[in-house]
C-alpha cells in the first residue's frame, strides 16, 4: 500500500469511539508495522509531512502521553483508598462516583491510560508505574460494577490490564460483581447485618432487583419493583436522595413485596392474575374476578405475543374487550390496558 490507501488505512485504525450508554471510549488506534514502513513514512506517502504526523505518532510519544497522565490525572483518584483497599475503600468509591459526570469524567480518562499501556506493555518503562496502574484498575473495576446499568460480568479490562489487576490484587476486586439477594424477609436482616456501608448496600439491593426482576419477567411485580429500585438509583446518583433514604426506600420496596406474595398466595393465583386483579381493583372496575380470569386465559392463548406482533395485537384486542364488557368508560380501559402492555414489555427488553 502507498499514498492515499496507506493514509487511509491508517486513519480507519485510528478512528476515535465513544459509547456513552455503555461508558466505553477508544481514543485512539494501534498499527503494528512488521516491515518498517513507519521509518520512512514520508516516503511511503506522497503527502506533506505535518499531514503524516497529525494521524501517527511513534511508541515514544505514547510512553511520554502514559507517563504525563499518570503523574497528572492518576494521583487525584488513588488519593480515594488506602493501601488495604477493604470494604471501606469500597464504600467510599461508590459514595464519590455517585453524579454520573464526574464517573463519564473518571472512566474517560482510564480508558486511555489503559490503552496507553496495552500498547506499550510490556516495556521497562512501565515498571515505576506498575502498582499505581494496578490500583487505578482496581478502582475502575469497583466503580464499573458498582453502576453498570446492567447485570454482567464486568469484560471491560483489556488482557494485561486485567491479568495485572489479578496477580497483584487477586480476582476478587478485579472480578467484583454485586451479591445478589433473594427478595424476601431474610434479605432485609441479612442487608442489616452486613458489615459493608450503606453505599454498596444501596447498589447491591438495585442489582439484586434487577437481577431477580430479569429471572422472573412473566412477574409484573418485580417488573414494577425493578422499574421503582432504578428511581431510587437514579435520584440516588443524582444526589436529590441521601444514602440512608435511598437505602431505607429499597428495604421497604422489599417489604412491600413480601406482603404482597403472601395476599397473593393466600388468593391462590399466579403473578400475572393478581396484578390484574390488583390493577382492575384499585380502578374500580367492577367484577374485577370475572375480568381476571378472563384476560388470563387470552394471555394463555396467545404464549407468544412477546415474540409475535400478530399475537399481540390479538392479545391487546381481547384484554380490550374483556373490560369494555364492564367498563364504559373507554379512556379508562385504553389507560389500563396500556399500563399493563407497557409495564410487561419491560420485562420482555430489560
Amino acid at each position: 500500500m502507498r499514498d492515499h490507501t496507506l493514509l487511509q488505512a491508517i486513519a480507519r485504525v485510528n478512528r476515535p469511539y465513544e459509547n456513552e450508554a455503555a461508558e466505553m471510549v477508544k481514543p485512539h488506534g494501534f498499527v503494528l508495522d512488521f516491515v518498517g514502513i513507519f521509518d520512512k513514512l514520508e516516503k511511503a506517502l506522497a503527502f506533506d509531512s505535518d499531514e503524516v504526523n497529525a494521524i501517527v505518532k511513534d511508541l515514544a510519544l505514547l510512553k511520554q502521553l502514559f507517563k504525563a497522565k499518570m503523574e497528572s490525572k492518576a494521583p487525584d483518584y488513588l488519593r480515594l483508598v488506602t493501601a488495604k483497599f477493604d470494604d471501606k475503600d469500597v464504600d467510599n468509591l461508590i459514595e464519590h462516583f455517585r453524579d454520573k459526570g464526574v464517573r463519564k469524567e473518571f472512566f474517560k480518562e482510564y480508558k486511555e491510560i489503559e490503552m496507553l499501556y496495552e500498547i506499550i506493555s510490556p516495556d521497562a518503562f512501565l515498571r515505576p508505574f506498575i502498582d499505581d496502574y494496578t490500583t487505578l484498575s482496581s478502582i475502575y473495576a469497583v466503580v464499573q460494577n458498582a453502576y453498570a446499568k446492567r447485570v454482567y460480568v464486568d469484560r471491560a479490562f483489556q488482557k494485561k490490564t486485567n491479568e495485572l489487576v489479578q496477580k497483584h490484587i487477586g480476582a476478587t476486586i478485579a472480578e467484583t460483581s454485586p451479591e445478589f439477594f433473594a427478595i424476601d424477609k431474610a434479605t432485609i436482616e441479612t442487608i442489616k447485618s452486613r458489615h459493608e456501608g450503606d453505599a454498596t448496600k444501596v447498589i447491591n439491593l438495585v442489582k439484586a432487583i434487577q437481577n431477580t426482576a430479569e429471572k422472573n419477567s412473566d412477574d409484573p411485580f418485580l417488573i414494577a419493583l425493578a422499574e421503582r429500585a432504578k428511581t431510587v438509583r437514579d435520584s440516588y446518583e443524582d444526589r436529590q436522595t441521601t444514602t440512608a433514604d435511598a437505602l431505607a426506600d429499597l428495604l421497604k420496596e422489599i417489604e412491600r413485596n413480601e406482603q404482597r406474595q403472601k395476599d397473593q398466595q393466600a388468593k391462590g393465583l399466579d403473578s400475572l392474575s393478581y396484578f390484574v386483579l390488583t390493577k382492575l381493583t384499585e380502578e374500580q372496575v367492577s367484577n374485577a374476578d370475572a375480568v381476571t380470569k378472563n384476560i388470563r386465559e387470552a394471555f394463555a392463548q396467545f404464549r407468544n405475543w412477546q415474540r409475535s406482533e400478530g399475537e399481540l395485537r390479538e392479545l391487546r384486542k381481547k384484554v380490550t374487550f374483556a373490560l369494555v364488557r364492564e367498563e364504559d368508560d373507554i379512556e379508562k380501559v385504553t389507560a389500563i390496558v396500556e399500563s399493563l402492555f407497557l409495564l410487561l414489555q419491560k420485562g420482555k427488553t430489560s
